[in-house]
């Protein structure tokens, strides 16, 4: 493969990764120019909504091509375009073959939730310690056990699972809303709840869940939102805040009387906004902060 990399003004993002899609890129990336420097700027955006800016002030956009000749033609035809003033060919250079499966996997090591608590990628063997583990490969639902807002999660499910057994009182109906990969609610299974269900808007990631549910051996039952049905012992939602606030009604409706809600994908700045928002319903708590984000619970 070849990589054609171009420095672009904000204004010019849009039209020229077009045309280079037009121009039977393999791939279009952008990245700040800036970054790591003083001049670094930080574009935020919610999943499913427009991002705020088509790119930094000055974006490198990087192309990968098949073959070097279509590579030098994309550039050749790129440069005598009206929108392409103002950018700039930083260079064209050869990508060296790798295996990208085996690149792929090595960045997925197994990762411990808790001493004796694994997520476990299917091309590693089973920690010693892992008494009890999750059998999760990367696809495209969102949910390794790597990010800090599916770690609290599963931290909770681990502690009030384990408190649950030794109580004789099995953790109860559970509700995955937002399942993602199905990762909470195949924690859940591991740690005794018999009657859980997983949704989300996502046709993909119910997909994902099933999958994953079968290969961990675990019995979860999959479908879009309007699967989730009655009141619950748990509900768990790992989202983000703004559709967290949209769905406060909804989720606290499926609470049963002593029953917990669990939320995350929540920033520790929303932490305020999130309580409000729940306050009609259930008085939430932060109940565990990693790496900026926070774990917050409440029950009926």
């Amino acid at each position: 493969m070849f990589e054609l990399s171009l420095m672009c003004p904000e204004d010019r993002i849009e039209a020229v990764s077009d045309a280079l899609d037009a121009l039977d890129a393999l791939s279009v990336s952008v990245e700040d120019a800036d970054a790591q420097t003083d001049a670094e700027q930080a574009l935020f955006g919610e999943p499913g909504m427009p991002p705020p800016k088509d790119g930094w002030q000055r974006s490198r956009v990087v192309a990968l091509f098949a073959t070097e000749a279509a590579a030098r033609d994309a550039q050749q035809l790129l440069t005598v375009q009206d929108f392409f003033a103002g950018c700039q060919v930083l260079g064209l250079a050869t990508v060296p073959e790798q295996d990208w499966v085996r690149l792929t996997q090595s960045q997925f090591a197994p990762v411990d939730i808790t001493p004796d608590f694994w997520i476990v990628p299917t091309w590693h063997e089973l920690p010693a310690q892992a008494l009890r583990s999750i059998r999760l490969d990367p696809g495209l639902a969102f949910g390794t056990g790597t990010h800090p807002t599916t770690r609290m999660c599963l931290r909770w499910i681990a502690r009030h699972g384990a408190a649950s057994a030794e109580a004789g009182n099995p953790l109860g109906r559970v509700l995955d809303y937002g399942c993602g990969s199905g990762i909470l609610a195949i924690g859940a299974a591991k740690f005794g709840a018999t009657d859980i269900d997983a949704v989300d808007i996502d046709p993909a990631a119910v997909e994902s869940t099933v999958q994953n549910a079968q290969a961990n051996g675990v019995q979860v039952q999959a479908g879009l939102p309007d699967k989730a049905l009655g009141t619950y012992h748990t509900v768990l939602a790992n989202i983000l805040a703004t559709p967290l606030k949209v769905l406060a009604p909804l989720l606290c409706a499926h609470v049963a009387s002593g029953g917990h809600l669990v939320l995350a994908g929540i920033l520790e700045r929303q932490a305020k906004e999130l309580q409000e928002a729940y306050a009609p319903w259930i008085r939430l708590e932060v109940a565990n902060v990693e790496d900026g984000w926070i774990l917050m619970t409440g029950s009926r």
